[in-house]
């Protein structure tokens, strides 16, 4: 009984590990839009109802792909900063973690960060928490600051009524626990969607052929996010 417990379960392993193989593969191919949980298994050498025991449809498998994208993003991105003592550096080595995954996973961003797949909606039960990671790296890296720089220019009414309506969406998602001010809050995500949008413009050739010093571009980018988060200290 026992043998043959754990013969099924190196068997559910292996169909999965595949499975996986295989739908990245085609994700990479063919776009997350074209993904055919049909062409998967034909790929696996199995028939689709052979594979209903693992995943439901092909939104099923998305979703799937999309835990394990955020899971090895989040994993890459705590390998880099580890428990870096300086927040600065720490944040730096979140950025350049954030885009050399990025670049070296480019189906799996556009999965994550690209265009909605037409007629998929990720379930949050199921994704909530691998999907947090990223953010959440970062808040834990910027939550000891009592206060952003301020900035000149910036009508600090209107960014104090921007951190108050985050602050109040963002209290079941794990960011709260951390201890952000709603300030800091605000600040950190202005912050994320400057990198993420720096990442998809270089990404997907988003500027055309405006330099061809890209690394240089991004060490600009994060050091001005730097400065938005710390300051010059």
């Amino acid at each position: 009984m026992t043998t043959d417990t754990g013969t099924r379960a190196r068997n559910r392993a292996a169909v999965e590990a595949s499975l996986r193989e295989v739908g990245s593969r085609h994700l990479a191919e063919h776009g997350a839009a074209a993904l055919s949980l049909r062409a998967v298994a034909r790929d696996m050498g199995r028939t689709p109802s052979s594979l209903y025991r693992y995943v439901r449809d092909r939104d099923d498998l998305l979703t799937m792909l999309i835990v394990d994208a955020y899971d090895d993003l989040g994993d890459a991105i705590d390998t880099a900063v580890g428990d870096h003592p300086n927040r600065r550096h720490a944040f730096t080595a979140f950025a350049h973690a954030l885009r050399a995954w990025s670049l070296g996973h480019p189906s799996e961003y556009a999965l994550l960060y690209g265009s909605p797949v037409p007629g998929y909606h990720a379930p949050a039960d199921a994704t909530g928490r691998a999907g947090n990671r990223p953010i959440l790296a970062l808040a834990r890296i910027v939550a000891p600051a009592t206060a952003v720089p301020a900035v000149d220019g910036v009508d600090r009414t209107v960014q104090a009524g921007a951190a108050d309506a985050l602050a109040a969406t963002t209290r079941e998602d794990g960011v709260a626990d951390i201890g952000l001010s709603p300030d800091t809050l605000a600040r950190a995500l202005v912050v994320w969607n400057l990198m993420l949008g720096a990442i998809t413009a270089e990404l997907f050739e988003q500027l055309g052929p405006i330099t061809d010093r890209p690394d240089d571009v991004w060490a600009g980018t994060v050091d001005l996010a730097a400065a938005l988060l710390f300051g010059r200290d």
